[in-house]
């Protein structure tokens, strides 16, 4: 048994796969579930299905009169690539050659199972990158992103956006349920959909929490005095707003120069009707297209679309594992989601 036995992609995409099976999806894998197509253009249709329209009175015997397909437009863009490897160099290799003389397998796999948890690292910032695509989409309605020396930038076009009437952290002043309440009628109004879910940070459900309109209206016999719980907050605004739903979004990441960030920007409440809102688009990776049946590398796809290529090297010995995708969410929803920016213009 030798190291390229060991380390393949078959092996180390079945280890990825089991572990996240008993780990908590991102929020908008579900609202952005996954698809695949070939190549790297994607094109969709983005269009307001609107009000109905009644249909026109006629005389017997007459043309029909022509209706216009209005309020659609087409999107295409090139989906970004990403790729990263990592190595198990030489000296690595040397301690794994001690192991492998134990004949010890249960000490054999658990060493190898804290080398797939380095290389796995690879896996979780392909899953990462999918996720800030759709909340940058989602939470302002542009992807946007810069490093290692390439830069992509898509606008989807959002046209429901607004600020709070006062800022949401003017606990004493600021009416967040009303500022809800006309977004959500805007959205409505104009698309005949029906708003049921929204998304915020954790500071900006400290606000609402904080806030002393809606403490007053709980706490009516203290003049709202009392300290509210997320309970209360929840069943209120559930109450208020027509059942509406809130998904405070807590999840981090570290971005490209390792500071960490938070997916959710602060101060930002954005509100979408049920369902999925688009769909998170695979593309063909060259790794795909043409390594599969080569036999200079072994590949292996998993997620959907995502190519865990792993290749031989004799000078030096190594294992480079390289993961790589292309990938850029679809919005075909995006006029039924409203973003409001919690402070006042």
């Amino acid at each position: 048994m030798t190291i390229f036995d060991l380390m393949t992609s078959v092996e180390l995409t079945a280890y990825w796969s089991e572990l996240v099976k008993d780990e908590a999806p991102y929020p908008c894998e579900a609202l952005f579930p996954d698809d695949k197509k070939r190549g790297l253009s994607l094109q969709w249709i983005k269009g307001s299905k609107g009000l109905p329209v009644v249909l026109k009175n006629s005389a017997f015997d007459a043309f029909s009169i022509p209706r216009p397909r209005v309020g659609f437009e087409k999107l295409a863009a090139d989906m970004p690539y990403f790729k990263e490897s990592a190595y198990i160099d030489e000296e690595l290799r040397q301690e794994l050659n001690l192991v492998l003389e134990t004949g010890n397998a249960a000490y054999i796999d658990a060493v190898m199972a804290k080398i797939f948890d380095d290389e796995v690292q690879l896996l979780r910032g392909a899953r990462a990158s999918r996720e800030r695509m759709r909340m940058l989409a989602l939470t302002t309605g542009v992807v946007y992103m810069q490093s290692n020396g390439q830069t992509f930038a898509f606008d989807y076009g959002l046209t429901h956006k607004g600020n709070a009437a006062v800022s949401w952290s003017d606990h004493e002043n600021s009416d967040p349920i009303e500022d809800i309440r006309l977004a959500k009628m805007e959205v409505e109004d104009a698309t005949g959909c029906t708003i049921t879910r929204a998304m915020c940070d954790a500071k900006t459900w400290r606000n609402l929490r904080e806030n002393q309109n809606i403490k007053k209206a709980i706490f009516v016999l203290t003049n709202g005095v009392g300290a509210l719980s997320d309970k209360q907050l929840i069943a209120y605004i559930e109450e208020q707003l027509d059942g509406l739903s809130i998904y405070v979004n807590k999840k981090r990441y570290k971005d490209e120069a390792g500071d960490t960030v938070n997916f959710m920007p602060e101060d930002t409440f954005v509100m979408f009707p049920d369902g999925a809102l688009g769909k998170t688009w695979f593309g063909t990776t060259p790794a795909e297209s043409d390594l599969m049946t080569a036999a200079v590398a072994n590949v292996s796809i998993t997620d959907t679309g995502v190519a865990v290529t792993t290749v031989k090297h004799a000078d030096p010995v190594q294992v480079e594992t390289i993961v790589s995708m292309i990938c850029l969410p679809s919005f075909e929803s995006a006029d039924e989601v409203y973003i409001l920016d919690t402070n006042e213009q």
